[in-house]
């Protein structure tokens, strides 16, 4: 049962996705005027089968006018007009888009698995809305586009979080299937292991796998690399190594960007971070040890048996995220900004450099030429999966400015996801 704690507590601006609030809004008036909630009771008036058809036409003549709303916001993102397109005057907190959303056809795919019209006591869901749009994002970049490069958080989203994806993990032949197709595949995650080992510990039962495959080609086998600490640490696959992992050299993959950030800027924005930790861990009296890396600086429990609740866990973060946006101790000499991540994990807070921005366009250089920068895959033909994307402490939120999205809440779903997307992949080629 919902209770009003959970409700106030969703109700928090930083808690919410307005397109995603928008779009329920504009679903929730059909739902009032043409549900039969009486109908259980009734035998004469509307049969369900002619509600559920009604509500079907009204749902979809909505997402069919905001795709062309969005179609719309396109253009005058391609224009670079001043002039906000009509979704930015509703919407004011939307951001680009790289592809169209072909939002009817994903509302009627998604309503023949979840009966969203046939409902007539539950109006359209925040879940609801979101798994649309996964549907629509994944119909853009396959069936009216080409996938070129898939990356996936870690935790909640390969694996449940503190765990590893084990070799009976539904996900691992889904990612080889990915591979075998010619989808470069990252895994773009906040672990920042500096080691192989490390990172085997948390992969291995997808490592193994593909080095064992006889699907994939030795060329194919390369087609994988792990993005360590949001930017920090790129691992490659290497058959011939312990681990299966060997570290790349931070020259051959950093951006442009990323290479200009001076190591004096680094190190301040982490000092201002490391104090404003200390900070919370004495005001809010958190059960927290602090631990500094070289590129991230986090609280961590001080026991591994306690849990630090969640409301102290995004308070923290969001001063921590609020004294490092008005310091200066992030500008580095040359007046240019460090950029930055706080983030709650669950049951940490950490602030790293960089951000998965940065992680997934590492990615879509080192496969987009010879990763030593050639040409890069561009936002249109990268998909990221992850289930952190509400605007503040999650981290991966940034990744919706570099490339399209899919927003998950579980491993499971993403195996679901990846179903669909083999789906739509094989209509494509049929």
């Amino acid at each position: 049962m919902t209770t009003r704690y959970r409700v106030e507590y969703a109700l928090k601006t930083h808690r919410r996705d307005q397109f995603i609030e928008w779009i329920k809004g504009l679903l929730a008036v059909p739902f009032v005027l043409y549900s039969q909630p009486t109908g259980v009771f009734e035998t004469h008036g509307f049969s369900v089968s002619q509600m559920s058809g009604e509500a079907h036409r009204r749902y979809a003549e909505i997402m069919r006018d905001i795709e062309v709303m969005v179609d719309d916001h396109i253009i005058h993102q391609s224009n670079s007009t001043r002039v906000p397109s009509k979704l930015k005057l509703l919407v004011p907190t939307i951001g680009t888009f790289f592809t169209r959303l072909p939002l009817e056809a994903a509302f009627k795919f998604q309503d023949n698995k979840r009966y969203i019209s046939s409902r007539r006591f539950v109006s359209p869901s925040f879940n609801d809305v979101r798994l649309i749009l996964n549907s629509a994002q994944l119909m853009a970049v396959t069936t009216h586009g080409t996938l070129r490069l898939a990356t996936f958080d870690g935790d909640v989203t390969l694996y449940e979080d503190g765990e590893s994806l084990e070799p009976d993990s539904p996900m691992v032949p889904r990612i080889i299937d990915l591979m075998r197709k010619n989808v470069k595949v990252g895994i773009v995650t906040a672990a920042g292991y500096t080691t192989a080992d490390r990172y085997y510990e948390r992969l291995h039962g997808l490592l193994d796998a593909i080095a064992g495959s006889a699907a994939l080609t030795p060329q194919q086998r390369q087609n994988i690399v792990i993005m360590g600490g949001e930017a920090n640490y790129l691992f490659e696959f290497s058959p011939s190594s312990p681990h299966l992992l060997a570290p790349v050299a931070r020259e051959r993959w950093l951006t442009a960007e990323m290479a200009s950030w001076s190591e004096a800027g680094i190190s301040a924005l982490l000092d201002v971070a490391e104090a404003a930790l200390r900070d919370c861990i004495k005001n809010l009296n958190l059960p927290a040890a602090l631990m500094r890396k070289d590129r991230a600086v986090g609280i961590i429990p001080s026991d591994p048996k306690v849990r630090i609740p969640r409301e102290s866990l995004e308070e923290t973060v969001l001063v921590v995220q609020k004294i490092l946006e008005l310091s200066v101790g992030g500008r580095d000499f040359d007046s240019k900004v460090v950029p930055f991540c706080a983030f709650n994990g669950g049951r940490d807070v950490f602030v790293d450099i960089g951000d998965k921005s940065w992680g997934v366009a590492v990615c879509q250089k080192w496969f987009g030429g010879d990763g030593d920068g050639g040409d890069r895959i561009r936002p249109e033909q990268t998909l990221h999966v992850g289930d952190q994307f509400l605007s503040a402490g999650s981290n991966d939120f940034k990744a919706r400015s570099v490339s399209t999205t899919a927003w998950i809440a579980s491993p499971a779903e993403t195996v679901e996801l990846l179903d669909e997307l083999a789906d739509f992949m094989g209509k494509k080629l049929s």
